[in-house]
């Protein structure tokens, strides 16, 4: 990687993909960028590799069109297309994840909807989109998305949203800085446990959507204290 580029940008993307394998959203897959501040058409993300594996060498740049630059033999996640078209829609995200983290999973294959029952999830809001890969590649695909038409697709039905549900793949969380796409992943699988262990109790009372505001623009303001908790535990565990 060239050195040229924020060591410091560069070693909170490293530690992000090991505080998500500690957090359980990411496992041997899913992967996190960054836009790179310097080129906003360009991102930040690792070669194709498990993200507890991570380091400051196996971080590759594409363009938004997800051609990796100056590649020299490295290849970076097939579906880093999900990455460069949401980067393409949405000028105000500078990170994005995509994981398969378990608890979110039902809730793009069944009725169910995913909606905030605690204050830290506030950022889901009232709607939480879900991505059908069927519409756009028929009814025998891997689900992946490996092409550019199917991450505009996506980047679609995102839209204004924080997070998309994929069905049967997973979900797609995007922030404007790694610290706050960070925090909405780890508290989209989180609500989303909590939500099912409470399904069974009875009626659920969700955050209206003021609640949800304002939450919201509370986590917003807190994020530096769980990443500062979480980037200790990654890196002790290095």
């Amino acid at each position: 990687m060239n050195t040229t580029h924020d060591p410091a940008l560069i070693d909170d993307l490293v530690v992000a993909n090991h505080i998500l394998v500690n957090q359980g959203v990411l496992d041997g897959f899913g992967h996190i960028s960054v836009r790179d501040p310097a080129h906003l058409q360009r991102f930040f993300i690792a070669r194709s590799m498990a993200p507890a594996l991570v380091q400051a060498d196996d971080i590759l740049v594409c363009d938004l069109d997800s051609n990796v630059i100056d590649e020299r033999g490295r290849k970076t996640y097939l579906e880093r297309f999900i990455h460069g078209e949401i980067y393409k829609l949405r000028p105000d995200v500078n990170a994005v994840i995509h994981s398969h983290s378990p608890s979110v999973i039902p809730f793009g294959v069944t009725g169910a909807r995913l909606r905030p029952i605690c204050h830290m999830s506030g950022f889901l809001g009232a709607t939480t989109p879900v991505y059908e890969i069927r519409h756009n590649a028929g009814e025998n695909s891997d689900l992946l998305v490996r092409n550019h038409a199917l991450g505009k697709a996506l980047a679609e039905v995102l839209g204004d949203h924080p997070v998309a549900l994929m069905r049967g793949h997973g979900s797609v969380a995007v922030g404007s800085s790694i610290q706050q796409v960070v925090y909405r992943a780890i508290y989209t699988e989180n609500n989303a446990r909590l939500q099912a262990m409470s399904m069974p109790l009875g009626e659920i009372t969700y955050l209206t959507d003021g609640e949800a505001r304002a939450t919201a623009e509370m986590g917003d303001q807190h994020l530096d204290r769980p990443w500062q908790m979480w980037k200790r535990d990654a890196q002790q565990g290095r």
